[in-house]
C-alpha cells in the first residue's frame, strides 16, 4: 500500500457539491492498494501514520504523533498513487489492486485507524472527489509498505 501523508490544519472532500468528511487538524492521507497487498499490510501502514512523530510539540519539533496531537485522519482512495508512467504520455495502473479488493482494503485500513483511536473521516470509493487540503507547513510524506518492511 502507498500513502500520501499532508499534515493540514483542516481539510474535506465533496462529491456532487455536498462535504461528505471534513477534519480539522490532522492528516489527509491518499491510499492507494497495489495488486499484492493484502490486510496485513493495511494495518502496519495504519499503526505506522498512527504513532509518525511530525506534529510540533511546544518547541516546535517534530514529537508528537497524530495520537499524541488528538488530530483526525482525512482517507482518501487514491489508485493514481500506482501510476506507472515509464513509457509512453499515458500512466498505467495495471500495478493497482482491482476496485472490488482496493475498496475492501482502504476500509480495512481506516477501521485500523479507528481501532489505534484516530477520528476518521473518509471520501466516497469510485466517486469524483473534489478534495479540499489546507496544508500546515507543508509537512508531506511518502509511505510504500514495501519499501517500509525492505522488499523493494
Amino acid at each position: 500500500m502507498r500513502a500520501l501523508l499532508q499534515r493540514v490544519t483542516r481539510g474535506a472532500v465533496r462529491v456532487d457539491g455536498e462535504v461528505i468528511g471534513a477534519i480539522d487538524a490532522g492528516l489527509v492521507i491518499l491510499i492507494g492498494v497495489g495488486d499484492g497487498d493484502g490486510e496485513a499490510d493495511a494495518e502496519f501502514l495504519a499503526q505506522k501514520i498512527a504513532g509518525l512523530r511530525i506534529f510540533g510539540d511546544a518547541e516546535g519539533r517534530f514529537n508528537l504523533s497524530l495520537l499524541d496531537s488528538g488530530g483526525a485522519a482525512l482517507v482518501i482512495s487514491q489508485f493514481t498513487l500506482y501510476a506507472d508512467a515509464r513509457k509512453g504520455r499515458r500512466p498505467s495502473f495495471v500495478h493497482a489492486a482491482p476496485p472490488e479488493r482496493a475498496e475492501a482494503l482502504v476500509e480495512h485500513f481506516a477501521a485500523a485507524l479507528r481501532g489505534a483511536g484516530i477520528t476518521v473521516a473518509a471520501g466516497r470509493f469510485r466517486s469524483h472527489m473534489a478534495v479540499e487540503i489546507h496544508n500546515d507547513g507543508p509537512v508531506t510524506l511518502w509511505l510504500d509498505t514495501a519499501e517500509l518492511r525492505g522488499a523493494r
